[in-house]
């Protein structure tokens, strides 16, 4: 189809939005210069791998969830379905006793050989990821955004870490920015890679409660500290 009469069907079906018919043109006639080929060239290179649903290797504990993604994007390894596993996540801005927590069950439950699943979020996230890393264990990062994006920046030093002592995950293509949207979604990727969630002084209203809720949704075991 000509470039002109693709952008003219997009007025005609958003007759009231121009940036909205430019938008989906331009998306429009991106895919249709896509090279797959060069795509998984450019990813190898970056050190990404991507498995679709279909994929001897794509995760049965993905494939079996509800709203299955239709792929996974990664750094590093997937975690291992017949290891045990637990989501450890929490606030954001924890208390001592939360960060005690987190440090203390993301330090012996690695020590124990069960992989911690979370998303490299600030306060419990990231501590109980980084003590899951530090004692030696697996951890695998769920992220909101691209793998090749950091986010936060401050994790920057687990998130170099973890392709080497797990992985970095995302539904999400590289280049994704993190956008509030986007992580609701994510959290039932971290319900649906563990055996069990524990949720560590998780706020009302908080990503804590959407990955507890997709847990429950999932028939997964739930627990809570304090609680």
């Amino acid at each position: 189809m000509p470039e002109a009469e693709l952008r003219e069907i997009c007025r005609e079906s958003f007759p009231e939005k121009a940036e909205k018919q430019d938008g989906i043109a331009e998306r429009l006639l991106r895919e249709r210069h896509r090279d797959p080929l060069r795509e998984e060239r450019e990813l190898s290179a970056s050190g990404i791998w991507f498995l679709d649903r279909d994929a001897e290797a794509f995760p049965d504990r993905l494939r079996r969830m509800p709203d299955s993604p239709y792929g996974i994007y990664g750094k590093g390894a997937l975690p291992d379905d017949a290891a045990p596993s637990v989501a450890i996540v929490g606030a954001r801005m924890a208390s001592a006793y939360g960060r005690d927590m987190a440090m203390k069950f993301g330090t012996e439950l690695a020590e124990n050989g069960i992989q911690i699943i979370s998303g490299m979020a600030r306060g419990v996230d990231g501590i109980s990821q980084r003590a899951a890393v530090g004692a030696g264990g697996r951890s695998f990062a769920v992220l909101g955004c691209g793998v090749d994006i950091c986010y936060p920046a401050e994790n920057r030093e687990l998130y170099d870490a973890l392709p080497g002592r797990g992985g970095v995950l995302s539904e999400y293509a590289p280049g994704t920015a993190p956008m509030a949207g986007l992580f609701p979604p994510r959290n039932r990727i971290i319900a649906a890679l563990s055996d069990l969630v524990l949720l560590v002084e998780a706020r009302e209203r908080s990503g804590s409660l959407i990955t507890a809720d997709f847990a429950l949704e999932q028939g997964k075991d739930l627990y809570a500290v304090p609680g």
